[in-house]
């Protein structure tokens, strides 16, 4: 549990976080049987008794994003994505994306896409709040960047269409979670980055699924909630 809430801009550096562990570094979605992601990516959990707080740093050396508006298909830019299933049944859970320029995606799933959705693209996470650090130039090819950061507060009320339980969770409680990355292979043309064709999207994931789908809530990681730091 956070002593204080972290100030969400996007940068990790408050003290709050200093008392929260990061994970393990990301993951080929596929497991440990497929290459080492090119770039680190890890993240962060806090909470509180208004908030859910997640953090995550990507590495990445050149950091691009074009999709601005709220609820277009986030991922077919680079992305961080978060699902959470807080009763862990498989069912009734949300999925939250963001890209280098903020822009969010927010979707809530009845059941998985496998056993039929549907997917909502309405919903939205009430009272969200989010920011993006880019260190470096974003969408800017003539040099090299650190990487971006990101920080979302989720109030505990959101969750109440997912949950029938009392919120916030009591300390001990376990949630299901986790945390993908989206990642394009670029090339830079005549100044501008530019996918290269032809090739998938990589999927760099916290608890890895064994197959190159997210929505598996049963192979996500689990969360408890603790009392101190």
């Amino acid at each position: 549990m956070a002593a204080e809430p972290p100030t969400i801009d996007g940068r990790l550096d408050d003290r709050a976080w200093q008392w929260a562990p990061w994970t393990e570094q990301f993951v080929d979605i596929e497991g440990m049987s497929r290459p080492a992601p090119l770039f680190r990516t890890r993240a962060k959990i806090l909470w509180d008794d208004a908030r859910l707080y997640i953090g995550a740093e990507l590495e990445e050396p050149h950091v691009w994003a074009t999709l601005r508006k709220q609820d277009e298909i986030v991922f077919h830019d680079n992305d961080f994505e978060v699902f959470i299933d807080p009763d862990a049944d498989t069912k009734r859970y949300a999925e939250i994306e963001i890209n280098a320029l903020g822009t969010i995606f927010d979707l809530f799933l009845e059941r998985t896409y496998r056993d039929g959705g549907p997917a909502d693209h309405g919903w939205n996470v009430a009272g969200l709040r989010s920011a993006v650090f880019v260190e470096g130039t974003l969408n800017d090819p003539r040099d090299e960047d650190r990487g971006w950061s990101v920080e979302l507060a989720i109030p505990w009320a959101s969750f109440a269409d997912l949950i029938r339980q009392e919120l916030p969770p009591r300390p001990g409680e376990t949630w299901r979670m986790n945390f993908s990355r989206v990642e394009w292979r670029i090339q830079i043309i005549d100044g501008t980055y530019r996918k290269v064709a032809g090739l998938r999207e990589d999927n760099w994931v916290w608890s890895p699924q064994g197959v190159i789908d997210m929505h598996r809530p049963e192979r996500w990681g689990h969360v408890t909630f603790l009392a101190g730091p």
